[in-house]
């Protein structure tokens, strides 16, 4: 099995218990390519996780809680990237919340996941800094999110 099939089935079997709970407009990954990297990354409301995944990955499930999942990925080898991750969520008030990572390696698939809590329909602006060695880049999205 290819790196890059591996790293997809790894990064799936997380949230196959979310996705199936989510209705297709809820739940989006989504991707920006970053100098020499895939960067994927969603946003999802930690109790879609199962109690069971949520417990394996120190996650407390809220309402009132988010996961921040992010995966980078060499652009030409599909493989996954060990980096260093840093970032920030600030809601359009101007506070902001420092994101710590945690990085999950699973075979040979890699994410960094980080919580953050919120308020029904906070919108948050996300910058995160991606880093290998000298390279550098930062990931910037925006995501309003809702209390289920």
């Amino acid at each position: 099995m290819s790196k890059l099939k591996q790293c997809i089935k790894g990064y799936i079997a997380l949230f196959a218990v979310a996705m199936s709970c989510l209705s297709l407009s809820a739940f989006a990954e989504q991707k920006e390519t970053l100098g020499e990297w895939d960067v994927h990354y969603m946003v999802v409301s930690t109790p879609f996780l199962t109690p069971e995944v949520a417990a394996n990955y120190g996650i407390v499930r809220s309402k009132f809680n988010a996961l921040v999942n992010i995966s980078v990925l060499d652009k030409a080898s599909g493989e996954a990237q060990r980096v260093d991750m840093t970032g920030t969520a600030k809601n359009l008030l101007g506070n902001t919340r420092k994101l710590t990572f945690k990085k999950v390696e699973e075979g040979d698939a890699i994410y960094y996941l980080a919580v953050l809590p919120f308020r029904d329909q906070e919108t948050f602006r996300f910058e995160i800094d991606v880093q290998k060695g000298p390279s550098k880049q930062t990931l910037k999205f925006q995501q309003k999110m809702f209390v289920d």
